[in-house]
């Protein structure tokens, strides 16, 4: 059910030479070494690189690679141009590599885009001294869609069958997982229940007030059937119960239309690459919808409590009206 693609991932320095080979200039470099000569590889949709490049083209044989355009600018190399990887093996010994830039890209990502390189996986073995070997095995799900749960009952099952006091052995984690994101994602989370919240409680006041400013206009109606002898309690729980009922069919009616829609979002999505041309790469254009329990309650429960409370709290006066006062009021 998952797309699987080896990655190596290094740091070290680029170093470029002027012509009597000396170094002319030399910057640290954030590297990754891809499948990017494999015919059916996954890296080329996955890291969307077509649409990345800035100048000159995509590798097509091996010892070519790729550098953030910022990071040429700034180091003055040329399309064509030779440069030399320092870097260190994975045994620890120091390791040294020619390549050919043959291409800039644009990340949208700022520490990338100060200085890194892309280069072809076997290229990478074979500087770093990593005959078959690569730093991870990433798993990427078919879809577009979250799998959540999915990935870590599978990382679960996968690390209770395969322990091991290897070194080298494999572990396997989910995305969350990695380099700290976890945290970020769980600030992300909270920022946006708080603005969740913001909205609910305003969409909450705004039907409460809708609540109470119908009942209050309903004074007139109230006055007469009370003047005709009706139950206060009868009129109370008469108002509460059509307060019920409305808030029901609208909320049914809204949040089936407000689902419908990111339901429609979670399954196709909106492309938002016209928006986003300054991030072409690392950073998917498709933005998505979820359809989760939460959104069921958070699109209905507001909608009925709120009418059925702004209702319940101007029907109270019911209970202060005097026939004294009716009379009054009706001019009878």
């Amino acid at each position: 059910d998952l797309l699987w693609t080896p990655r190596i991932r290094f740091g070290g320095l680029l170093d470029v030479p002027d012509e009597h080979g000396e170094t002319k200039s030399q910057a640290p470099v954030i590297g990754m070494g891809l499948d990017l000569l494999g015919r059916h590889s996954p890296e080329w949709t996955i890291l969307n690189l077509r649409s990345a490049v800035v100048r000159g083209r995509l590798p097509r044989a091996h010892g070519e690679i790729l550098i953030s355009d910022d990071l040429a600018t700034r180091l003055g190399i040329l399309i064509g141009q030779v440069a030399t990887l320092i870097s260190a093996t994975m045994h620890g010994s120091m390791a040294l590599a020619n390549f050919t830039v043959v291409g800039t890209v644009r990340f949208g990502v700022g520490p990338m885009d100060r200085g890194a390189m892309i280069a072809d996986l076997a290229d990478v073995q074979q500087a770093l001294d990593m005959p078959n070997t690569a730093g991870e095995l990433l798993g990427f799900f078919r879809d577009d869609l979250d799998h959540e749960a999915q990935a870590d009952s599978l990382t679960s099952l996968f690390n209770a069958a395969h322990r091991s006091t290897d070194q080298f052995g494999p572990v396997m984690g989910t995305l969350r997982e990695q380099s700290g994101l976890a945290d970020l994602l769980d600030y992300v989370t909270f920022a946006l229940n708080v603005v969740t919240a913001f909205f609910i409680v305003a969409m909450s006041v705004v039907l409460w007030n809708a609540g109470l400013m119908g009942s209050l206009r309903r004074y007139g109606e109230i006055g007469v059937r009370l003047a005709l002898g009706e139950d206060k309690g009868h009129i109370y729980r008469a108002m509460l119960l059509e307060s019920v009922a409305i808030g029901l069919v609208g909320s049914v009616l809204g949040t089936g239309v407000g689902l419908a829609g990111a339901y429609a979002l979670q399954v196709h999505g909106v492309d938002i690459g016209q928006f986003t041309r300054k991030s072409t790469m690392m950073v998917s254009d498709v933005v998505r919808a979820r359809v989760t329990a939460t959104a069921f309650v958070i699109g209905f429960l507001p909608g009925l409590l709120a009418t059925l409370f702004g209702t319940g709290v101007s029907g109270i006066g019911i209970y202060r009206r005097q026939t004294s006062q009716l009379f009054k009021e009706l001019e009878a």
